[in-house]
């Protein structure tokens, strides 16, 4: 019975907090969902009504509802790796290879410098720094134990600071600016739904759920997310490059807002008021960080389009540290090469969601070995 109730209790709180990210939405953002549930469920954790109350040895609601979201989410990163995304990379790799390597040695910089003048611990710094996207990073960084809390605001800033700045400087650079009032809406493909289509959807799912036992099995961080998102990434495009067309499966645009709610209530729930001591002083050492990462992008963008036969706007939103829709958005309504923007965003958050959570852990295990080894010296 007490089991039941807390299902319900559970269902209440990721309820009223998606209603908070339901809010948020109506403003045209399309990572609305996730902050506004994030921001929700932070408050309903630290007012605590009685109605949705969560215990304090529950630690915030079981992470199960995470997994599923971890779970859709893998699932839509790993569709969007099609057959035409392995080709623009094929044609482009060295470039996108040097951006990729660059983006990762300014995070580990970044995350040394928030670390240094802040009072955060070296596995959050890194992870608050790391551009993998809203709906995935925080997630990740709750599975190893980083704080939460510092990563999902940090994240949320560094997200509003690029999108504020790169589509709108792009817009005039382009002269388009009757072009900045549509970036909100996100273009998505008609998809008839028939038994094909569905029987793609079960596919998928049984293959993210398939994922998650090789992931587990080889040790990956979150693996509902990173396992999920490389199987259904294999299959998919070696699927469609052997089968000569895309192999599209049922997906509506409900499943992604299901995912940032449940994510959202979940990193949301385990907040403390802990937390946000010391908020403002990393927050300034974030913006500044920001910032650099946004002009570094930039200069970037304006040497690979000297080089190449890409465009400076193309290339400033292909590596732009933002989201894959609002990049891609951007592309559409400015006439650039919308493919490849996807492309390398796509390929950007699996590198990083793949690659450097390892490593992060790595260097934890490694800074608390060198501080265990100077204690017995001692």
């Amino acid at each position: 019975m007490n089991k039941h109730k807390g299902f319900f209790q559970n269902l209440l709180f990721v309820c009223l907090s998606g209603f908070g990210g339901f809010l948020l939405s109506l403003t045209g953002l399309p990572i609305g969902w996730m902050i506004g549930t994030l921001l929700t469920a932070t408050f309903l954790t630290i007012v605590q009504p009685k109605k949705v109350h969560l215990s304090h040895h529950q630690g915030g609601i079981p992470k199960y509802w995470l997994y599923i979201g971890q779970c859709i989410l893998g699932i839509e990163l790993g569709q969007k790796v099609t057959s035409s995304v392995i080709y623009i990379f094929l044609e482009n790799w060295l470039t996108i290879l040097i951006m990729l390597f660059l983006s990762i040695l300014f995070t580990f910089f970044s995350g040394l410098i928030l670390c240094k003048y802040s009072n955060l611990d070296l596995l959050t710094s890194f992870f608050a720094t790391a551009p993998g996207g809203l709906s995935s990073i925080p997630g990740i960084a709750e599975e190893v134990g980083a704080n939460t809390g510092a990563v999902s605001i940090i994240q949320t800033m560094r997200v509003f600071l690029v999108l504020l700045t790169i589509p709108v400087a792009m817009s005039f650079l382009s002269g388009n600016l009757e072009g900045r009032e549509r970036l909100n809406p996100v273009p998505t493909e008609v998809i008839h739904v028939g038994l094909e289509q569905l029987t793609l959807t079960i596919l998928f799912v049984l293959i993210a759920c398939g994922g998650y036992y090789l992931g587990k099995f080889l040790r990956f961080p979150a693996p509902w997310l990173i396992g999920s998102m490389v199987s259904v990434a294999i299959v998919k495009s070696f699927g469609s490059i052997l089968l000569g067309f895309d192999l599209i499966a049922w997906w509506p645009q409900l499943f992604i807002i299901v995912s940032q709610i449940v994510i959202g209530a979940s990193i949301g729930s385990r907040f403390q008021k802990n937390m946000f001591r010391g908020l403002n002083r990393i927050l300034l050492i974030s913006f500044l960080n920001t910032i650099g990462l946004i002009f570094f992008t930039l200069i970037c963008a304006y040497f690979v389009s000297r080089y190449t036969d890409l465009t400076f706007l193309t290339a400033s939103l292909a590596f732009a540290p933002g989201g894959i829709a609002e990049m891609t958005t951007t592309a559409l309504v400015l006439n650039e090469d919308s493919t490849f923007v996807v492309a390398v965003q796509v390929l950007r958050v699996v590198t990083v969601c793949s690659t450097l959570p390892p490593l992060f852990r790595l260097i934890k295990y490694m800074e608390v070995k060198k501080k265990a080894h100077s204690h017995q010296s001692a």
